[in-house]
């Protein structure tokens, strides 16, 4: 295996961990926005406890996948920031917007009005960040960014604006919304509230293999590139029969309650569905103007790039982030007055502490 499709597989690697972790917190804020009957308060909480350690985590595979591609193929990621600049700069506002609003919402007064603004920001973010990143991956799919050399020459709207690539923003949208429902089923403690997102889950379940269908269909005229690949290679075809083996026992585990294995099987179905479109698209990092070979850097520098990032970086971020996150929040300490010592002035003693800081 050639240099570049190890690095390729990196990218594909580190999309996938973004879609487990960050897509399940996407789909956090779905159901927070759908909170609804006599446990909604509980629901919220539910949500918010079971992401409050972990959402800045998260979106370290989204880093890590961006800096593989820029580093290792800077042509891809040139191309891809320009046609794509629009839905992307919407993306990342979306992804700002939401983790302020999910801090201001966790500090603020409970049950005050600004409160519950906060919320509707929070859950409407997470609404539409996944949509914007499906119609993001639509587009690059799609064939309709089209490069001459180094440039351009497509629009910078239609290719994410059109219908098959709101059909994969809807697959996005759906597919993490199940991961939440699922892993949430297991994070859940009272039989009430697992009741609730187990229904949840076998919803959304459902949203997947519709919004699935459509974006099947819809290849054949919006991506031929990806109808090809999802039909007829072999490769891909297995991916497809490993999703739909997962996706029965998803929905088999849990009708039989077994809460515990439903976020492994749904986990899976969701890791084959990333490796299923990459898979479907290859070579083509950009169909069908950019390809793995042709937008690689130097060897040296994509060597360099899939070891020093792609597994010691991001895996010593996620350990230290998520001891930071382990040991709780810190106590809140009343205020006081700070004492002067004798015959020193108020300044004299600041300065001395940020010296003395680490």
């Amino acid at each position: 295996m050639s240099t570049d499709a190890i690095l390729g597989f990196a990218v594909a690697g580190t999309f996938v961990l973004y879609a487990l972790f960050g897509g399940a917190d996407f789909g956090g804020g779905v159901w927070d926005l759908l909170a609804s009957g006599p446990r909604k308060a509980e629901q919220r909480a539910l949500i918010a406890r079971a992401i409050g350690p972990v959402w800045e985590v998260n979106h370290i595979w989204l880093i890590v996948g961006l800096v593989l591609l820029f580093a290792g193929f800077p042509r891809a990621f040139a191309v891809l920031s320009v046609a794509l600049h629009v839905p992307l700069t919407l993306l990342l506002l979306g992804i700002v917007f939401r983790g302020a609003a999910f801090t201001f919402r966790a500090y603020d007064t409970r049950g005050d009005a600004v409160q519950r603004q906060w919320g509707l920001v929070f859950s409407g973010a997470s609404v539409i960040a996944p949509v914007l990143l499906g119609m993001c991956v639509g587009a690059v799919v799609s064939g309709t960014i089209r490069v001459e050399g180094r440039v351009v020459v497509s629009g910078f709207f239609a290719s994410w604006l059109a219908p098959f690539s709101w059909a994969v923003g809807a697959l996005a949208l759906s597919l993490f919304a199940f991961l939440a429902a699922a892993y949430l089923t297991h994070e859940a403690h009272e039989p009430a509230l697992r009741e609730d997102f187990r229904r949840r889950a076998m919803g959304a379940g459902v949203a997947v293999f519709v919004a699935a269908l459509a974006v099947l269909l819809l290849a054949r005229e919006g991506a031929p590139r990806v109808w090809e690949g999802l039909l007829r290679s072999p490769f891909a075809l297995a991916l497809h029969a490993g999703t739909a083996v997962a996706a029965v026992a998803s929905f088999a585990l849990l009708w039989a309650r077994r809460f515990q294995w439903v976020r492994v099987a749904a986990a899976v179905q969701a890791g084959l569905i990333v490796l299923g479109w990459a898979a479907s698209q290859y070579p083509y990092l950009v169909v069908p103007d950019v390809t793995l070979h042709g937008a690689a850097a130097s060897l040296a520098c994509s060597v360099g790039c899939w070891w020093r990032w792609a597994w010691a970086r991001p895996w010593w971020c996620l350990r230290w982030c998520c001891c930071s996150a382990s040991s709780g929040p810190r106590p809140r300490r009343a205020p006081h007055r700070r004492r002067e010592s004798r015959g020193r002035p108020r300044h004299a003693q600041c300065v001395t502490r940020d010296e003395a800081a680490p």
